[in-house]
């Protein structure tokens, strides 16, 4: 199988809700660029729901299965963060933090209960977020002369590249965003333009 760059995520904050014997389970799904981010939207939520007895929660980054961290928050073993990760798997979606936030409404649920309770709130959540397909892509730094700004910018027009940098002198420097799948193909066209400096940043 050809290698592919693309993955599914969500683009904005998208919020669900569920309940069942009185407890509330408001779930949140956030778009996760980083592990550092997760931190973050916990403290936050936290903070927004202080009464709350418990903030279970998953979330995945990259494409493979190993990168993922999830918590039962004092819920019983497996009964929370497992079913919420699961649910990301399922509908094959990544870079992405689902908390939900539990009310006790004074009656057990039970594991069958907890569990269902958490992935049907899981659900709700993504059911209301929009689902985008971005792809994997590393930046380089180019520099270059003046003089070869026309070769550099007929890579970047054909590649389709985007550039998050830019400065224009005697000595040029740009930032651009590679699509993995494209890199090979970048770097050899790049390697052709005399004096250009490419680096991996």
């Amino acid at each position: 199988m050809l290698f592919d760059d693309s993955y599914k995520t969500i683009n904005r904050l998208a919020e669900g809700f569920f309940k069942d014997k009185g407890s509330k389970f408001i779930s949140y799904a956030y778009p996760l660029p980083s592990e550092n981010d997760a931190k973050i939207f916990l403290a936050e939520l936290r903070e927004l729901h202080p009464k709350a007895v418990h903030h279970c929660y998953a979330y995945r980054l990259g494409l493979d299965r190993m990168s993922y961290r999830m918590s039962d928050d004092g819920e019983p073993s497996g009964t929370a963060g497992r079913p919420i990760l699961n649910t990301l798997y399922s509908r094959d979606i990544t870079n992405i933090l689902v908390v939900v936030v539990r009310y006790f409404g004074g009656t057990l649920l039970g594991v069958p209960g907890l569990i269902n309770a958490y992935k049907t709130a899981t659900e709700s959540a993504l059911d209301e977020a929009e689902i985008i397909t971005c792809h994997l892509t590393q930046f380089y730094e180019l520099v270059f002369s003046y003089i070869r700004m026309n070769d550099v910018m007929r890579i970047v027009k054909e590649m389709e590249l985007p550039v998050t940098e830019q400065q224009f002198e005697m000595q040029c420097r740009m930032i651009v965003e590679v699509r993995t799948t494209l890199v090979e193909r970048f770097v050899t066209r790049c390697e052709k333009v005399e004096g250009l400096v490419m680096k991996l940043i």
